[in-house]
């Protein structure tokens, strides 16, 4: 049997944890988590971390594996997670991916482009500046060294804005010269399996999860991070509204509601994207057993 990444994707609160446990107890494999935040040792139950007894069940890897005060993107993740399968397809003919970060799961099945590593010191005095100055001394800086990135990039997303210029002015090229979108050969297969919900049910697993969320103290996790609130990794549904709580913005009950309403706003935004992938399987509702029948239809073709 040729080696097969299988990947479980789908929106937040799906349910794809749960699934992903029985399909790997039925490939005696491991998983491998793909989740830009869940990599963060200090954001444990912002981030939904599978519980302790998942965890023991199932060998997981890409969890809790780097800090928040670690320069981590998705071309770092597509380094490792390959270096990982070389490892892990000499034990298991088929190995789990699962997740829903969408750059993060392109990364492995497609590679992105090579960028340079981006120095500490230019991003700090970049973010100075934006905070200083605002955001628009940014856009004509940008809008100079690269006219062809500037028409394109979202120009109210402040995260593109910085690391476009930080290329720019640490290579002295244009951002867009980077991004040739030529996807990378891999020597091993790829399913993908996509879960979905009617999206009222969906809507109501994310309420649920986000109650439970504080209840098992959200809060008190946010409190500790709230120093550390200018990290990347910190730029998160879930903190950053209660950031806002703590700077006496909004109140503890309407943090809590617009986390509920942005999380709903991200699973939109995850289908949108993984909308575009015709290579995707969809199941919806999610079922262990039709999912495990598709899945050996589809390993006995190769």
């Amino acid at each position: 049997m040729p080696k097969t990444l299988i990947i479980v994707l789908g929106p937040t609160g799906v349910g794809k944890t749960s699934l992903s446990i029985g399909i790997a107890e039925h490939y005696a494999t491991e998983i491998i988590s793909c989740d830009s935040r869940q990599i963060y040792s200090e954001m444990s139950i912002g981030t939904a971390i599978p519980d302790e007894n998942t965890l023991k069940k199932i060998k997981h890897h890409f969890i809790h594996s780097h800090s928040i005060f670690d320069y981590y993107n998705a071309s770092k993740y597509e380094f490792e997670v390959l270096d990982k399968l070389d490892i892990l397809f000499n034990k298991h003919d088929v190995v789990l991916m699962v997740g829903g970060s969408m750059l993060y799961i392109d990364a492995v099945c497609k590679g992105i482009d090579d960028l340079p590593e981006v120095d500490p010191e230019l991003r700090r005095s970049l973010i100075e500046r934006m905070e200083n100055y605002g955001i628009e001394s940014l856009h004509t800086e940008l809008r100079h060294l690269d006219p062809d990135y500037y028409s394109e990039v979202d120009l109210r997303n402040p995260k593109r804005i910085l690391h476009s210029l930080e290329i720019c002015l640490l290579t002295g090229k244009p951002y867009s010269s980077f991004r040739t979108k030529q996807h990378k050969p891999r020597n091993f297969n790829v399913i993908k399996l996509g879960l979905n919900r009617q999206r009222s049910d969906l809507y109501q697993n994310i309420n649920f999860r986000i109650e439970k969320m504080f209840q098992k103290g959200l809060v008190e996790e946010a409190r500790n991070l709230f120093p550390y609130r200018h990290l990347n990794a910190l730029n998160t549904v879930g903190y950053r509204e209660l950031f806002e709580h703590f700077d006496n913005k909004i109140s503890l009950e309407a943090a809590k509601e617009k986390i509920k309403a942005n999380t709903r706003k991200y699973a939109r935004k995850q289908l949108t994207w993984f909308n575009r992938d015709s290579g995707i399987n969809w199941f919806s509702p999610p079922n262990e057993e039709t999912i495990l029948s598709f899945l050996e239809l589809k390993l006995n073709e190769n």
